[in-house]
């Protein structure tokens, strides 16, 4: 389905949350010409004059069932479940019911880069856009990082390469979504407090590949093997990376001091690892992964390697904050699920791990080995902290702490005089903070503090 046959004019649309891709969603729709509802369960969102003046209708403090029945469709925010009652109604009433994901790629001009994965996702689509625009492309970056794809849309020309990062909540209400290329990084249990179980999160990051056509690209992590079988479910050509140069069929992989491409002439070399700039092999995978994708895409490497000597990574993704007393400082709070924390741990020595928050799948024990290997202590917060105390407190000390301030102190007081304090969450931020991002700028300004108060008795 393209631009041209695809319309909304004059039709009643309801968007379901008022987030930021509700919202932009909801813009988009007015534009085209619907007539637009917004829903949402709580009383007050932002945005609201920007709304009203567009002529968007506001329905907040509860959704209405008879609202979701009269719409000709329903356009699902990717933080809403479709296990709504209201929902289920709306489909049983004959109405449409797509993500926010699905309706802009409608209306999409331009090729689509869409990347998934459980871990890695907004570094590995943040360096596909920066490698593209230094091969000269234009590129638009969002999705589930930085601008909603609806907001793109105005935007989109037949040359745009638009660059999606995809979560599974987005993936799993779309129906004609057809990406160019495809990438799926990882595949381990997460977002179980939202799907039902690990075979309907499985269902949802294999949609990725549900529309791709023969001459299309898929791109998969070779390493693992969970990713490989659902991207054996794609009907595109295909195009395995990895760390290790003997993994199965990698085409893209680093050795001897490069990311070398593969061919049927010989080994290629594209990127000088001595160009990235970002710690820990989880991370590597990840450039990696751009790498292939970038290149499929039309960048060189030369493109790729100008992309990475300026690339220090994200924001709450391995960020170094500080070092106070002879200890590290590090921000991952972007790590949300219990692999992520695992990879994150094993990137340092001497690790006071900070776990916790709203658990949301997994299994913590997971974490055991590569405490033991690299850990000193964990201190748990948040509502999964008695979950974190029985799975780990018979591999090292667990400490609880009922706040992040605590905590940080308490982790420096574990980790003196050497070591190094990970916020390695494991678990999703909503039991304490806004988000992760929220949750990472606290722990950077629990850390500022405690650097002023050691400098103030001398030692820094």
């Amino acid at each position: 389905m393209t631009a041209r046959d695809f319309s909304v004019r004059g039709q009643r649309v309801l968007v379901v949350g008022a987030g930021r891709s509700g919202v932009a969603a909801a813009l988009l729709l007015v534009r085209r010409g619907a007539s637009v509802t917004l829903t949402d369960r709580k009383d007050q969102i932002a945005d609201v004059a920007a709304l009203q003046q567009a002529g968007v209708a506001l329905e907040l403090g509860g959704h209405h069932a008879e609202t979701f029945e009269r719409a000709d469709l329903v356009v699902m925010s990717p933080g809403v479940a479709l296990e709504l009652p209201e929902v289920a109604r709306a489909r049983a009433a004959g109405v449409t019911v797509v993500g926010d994901l699905e309706l802009a790629s409608r209306w999409l001009q331009g090729p689509i880069v869409a990347i998934t994965g459980t871990k890695g996702k907004s570094t590995t689509t943040t360096l596909v856009g920066r490698m593209l625009e230094a091969a000269g492309r234009r590129v638009l970056v969002g999705g589930n990082i930085g601008v909603p794809l609806s907001a793109q849309v105005e935007s989109s020309t037949a040359d745009t390469v638009h660059v999606v990062e995809a979560s599974s909540f987005q993936l799993e209400a779309t129906d004609t979504f057809h990406p160019w290329i495809a990438a799926l990084l990882n595949f381990s249990p997460d977002h179980l407090d939202r799907h039902p179980d690990v075979d309907a999160y499985a269902r949802a990051k294999a949609r990725i590949f549900a529309n791709q056509e023969p001459d299309d690209w898929t791109v998969v992590n070779a390493e693992s093997p969970e990713a490989m079988a659902l991207a054996g479910q794609s009907r595109a050509r295909q195009v395995r990376y990895a760390l290790d140069p003997s993994a199965p069929g990698a085409s893209v992989f680093a050795d001897r001091g490069f990311i070398w491409q593969r061919t049927s002439e010989g080994d290629v070399p594209l990127v000088p690892l001595s160009a990235v700039r970002l710690s820990g092999r989880h991370l590597l995978s990840n450039v990696v992964a751009a790498t292939a994708i970038s290149t499929l895409a039309g960048a060189d490497g030369v493109a790729a390697t100008r992309a990475l000597e300026g690339f220090a990574g994200l924001e709450h993704v391995m960020e170094p904050v500080a070092t106070v007393g002879g200890v590290r400082f590090v921000n991952d709070s972007k790590a949300t699920n219990v692999d992520a924390a695992a990879r994150s741990i094993e990137s340092f020595h001497r690790v006071v791990a900070i776990v916790g928050g709203k658990f949301k799948g997994g299994d913590l024990r997971d974490l055991a080995a590569p405490l033991e290997a690299h850990g000193r202590a964990v201190v748990a917060i948040g509502e999964a902290r008695p979950l974190i105390s029985e799975a780990l407190g018979a591999t090292l000390p667990v400490v609880e702490a009922s706040s992040l301030a605590e905590a940080v102190r308490r982790a420096w007081e574990l980790a003196r005089p050497d070591g190094v304090v990970l916020l390695a969450p494991a678990c999703s931020s909503f039991d304490m903070f806004a988000d992760y991002a929220d949750r990472g700028r606290r722990f950077k300004e629990e850390v500022r503090r405690l650097a002023g108060e050691a400098g103030a008795t001398g030692e820094q």
